[in-house]
């Protein structure tokens, strides 16, 4: 990570590692999402952007309803880590993780006079930009921002594997517990 220019080249070096390692059929993990998620449409009362990257050239993919692209593979694009799980063919390419490019990809919600994000993974290194280093940018630029990251309890429940299908349960009444705490901050910036 440290040897990478930028994002992007931090990207392919992580893309390249996806597609030589060795997991589960991409059509398997694809089952699991498509069990999981409770619906395969795209909202359509508010935009959701997943963002994925290339795993070939590092950039940034945006996925949205207007991208022609379902949503169950936006979803398991941007949840394919690298070594991990597959990556995930769309259009003839194959995508992984987008937080490989950053964790919250907050940079996305640039021009937006209120952002809120909610960081379960705040730490960046190397070219990968920390939740607090894109909160502080918004910031910088007008936006009225609330940065949510792991508290204490949480990164306890969390544990040292946050792929952990044991610590679903702990870590969820974690957030749930930590959300109280947050709630005013939020409550104050967005319209009700």
């Amino acid at each position: 990570m440290l040897r990478s220019r930028d994002t992007e080249a931090y990207g392919a070096r992580m893309g390249r590692l996806a597609l030589s390692a060795r997991t589960e059929p991409e059509e398997a993990r694809r089952a699991v999402f498509a069990a999981r998620l409770l619906t395969h449409e795209w909202p359509s009362a508010r935009r959701l952007v997943v963002t994925a990257v290339d795993a070939l050239t590092g950039q940034l993919r945006a996925f949205d309803r207007s991208s022609g692209v379902g949503l169950l593979d936006a979803v398991g694009a941007s949840c394919a880590v690298p070594g991990v799980w597959p990556p995930v063919t769309i259009g003839g390419r194959r995508f992984i993780d987008g937080g490989v490019r950053s964790s919250t990809n907050a940079d996305l919600a640039a021009g937006y006079g209120t952002v809120v994000i909610v960081a379960p993974i705040s730490v960046g290194g190397g070219p990968v930009p920390s939740a607090r280093a894109q909160a502080s940018r918004l910031a910088a630029a007008g936006a009225r921002v609330v940065l949510i990251t792991p508290d204490r309890a949480a990164r306890r429940a969390f544990g040292r594997n946050v792929l952990d299908p044991a610590r679903r349960a702990p870590s969820a009444r974690a957030g749930r517990a930590q959300a109280v705490a947050h709630a005013d901050a939020v409550r104050a910036v967005l319209p009700v």
